[in-house]
């Protein structure tokens, strides 16, 4: 009897050594990941209106059809980029992923504070090469240090209604993402 509960301790001891093996190598081996699925469909620093959302199609896993998207495919190569973005009427939010889907920063019109959220995205080595300027002060700069130098940046619009989305889009529509220059 207890030989059997020794095979068996040791069966479900190794069953959870591969199963969370398997679990934390496969998002790893993934071809189809968000940003390779946006390569086709969006240049590099530049921001791309998704397609609209619906229930046999999306660009993206877990597209909500009640917000208007935009992605900007960011590569921080070249040098930092500037991000603005104007906020639409019910709810607009900013989300920063490194190439592999981690987030690592996110912003909403209302913890902005203004009617365009704008920004500076950058590495860690090119805001260590940014002058220290005492005029400029935080609360008139916001820069955002990216932890990779390839990621993805998404924009999303609330549309409170169906008739309220292409007032969701209008405003994703005038967001931009480009090099500074």
């Amino acid at each position: 009897m207890i030989r059997w509960a020794l095979w068996l301790l040791g069966g479900l001891l190794l069953g959870g050594i591969v199963h969370l093996g398997s679990v934390l190598l496969l998002p790893r081996t993934a071809t189809q990941d968000a940003f390779t699925r946006l390569s086709a469909s969006a240049p590099v620093n530049s921001m791309v209106p998704m397609p609209a959302a619906t229930p046999d199609e999306a660009v993206l896993p877990f597209m909500d059809p009640a917000f208007a998207t935009s992605v900007c495919r960011y590569d921080l190569a070249d040098g930092p980029l500037t991000l603005r973005v104007p906020v639409s009427q019910a709810y607009t939010s900013v989300s920063f992923y490194t190439r592999n889907g981690v987030a690592f920063y996110a912003i909403n019109d209302r913890a902005a504070g203004r009617r365009v959220i704008e920004l500076d995205l950058m590495t860690t080595q090119q805001r260590a090469a940014l002058p220290e300027d005492e005029e400029v002060t935080a609360a008139d700069r916001l820069i955002v240090e990216s932890p990779t130098p390839a990621g993805l940046i998404l924009v999303r619009a609330f549309g409170p209604e169906p008739g309220l989305m292409p007032m969701a889009r209008r405003a994703l529509s005038s967001a931009q993402c480009k090099q500074q220059g």
